[in-house]
């Protein structure tokens, strides 16, 4: 996965700290609600709305599971994409792709994040490592 910084100029719709995997669900009703409230009620809204939702837990998941918390989530769009950005605080480590494994076994949430966004990315801060993933508005 290439390491470069998201595209810029989106406006922030949320941002959002979860500090163990007991905050996922509610992060993902935050997401689910911050997508749905701008985007349109057709059906395409809310497949986008199941896409960024989706992406959203897979790529906190890896960052509580493999990174260090707590874990930021930023939601941004400009109408015509979204752009989720997730960062832990383990800035030493970079994203790391599973390889060849059972179903049931976990570790997709990259290979996932990949097939549903357009673009995927990483960068590192002093402090922080980001992971994004960039989706068509619908």
């Amino acid at each position: 996965m290439p390491s470069r910084r998201p595209p810029r100029g989106l406006r922030l719709l949320g941002r959002w700290q979860v500090d163990d995997v007991s905050g996922l669900a509610g992060l993902r009703h935050a997401v689910r609600e911050a997508v749905s409230a701008h985007a349109s009620a057709d059906r395409a809204a809310r497949r986008t709305a199941d896409q960024v939702t989706l992406l959203v837990s897979e790529l906190a998941t890896n960052a509580l599971r493999h990174g260090r918390a707590p874990t930021v989530v930023e939601l941004r769009t400009d109408g015509r994409r979204y752009l989720l950005d997730v960062a832990d605080h383990d800035a030493g480590t970079a994203p790391v792709e599973s390889g060849a494994r059972a179903p049931g076994d976990g570790g997709f949430g990259l290979l996932i994040a990949r097939r549903l966004a357009d673009e995927v990315g990483w960068y590192t801060t002093r402090t922080t490592k980001h992971v994004w993933a960039q989706v068509p508005a619908g």
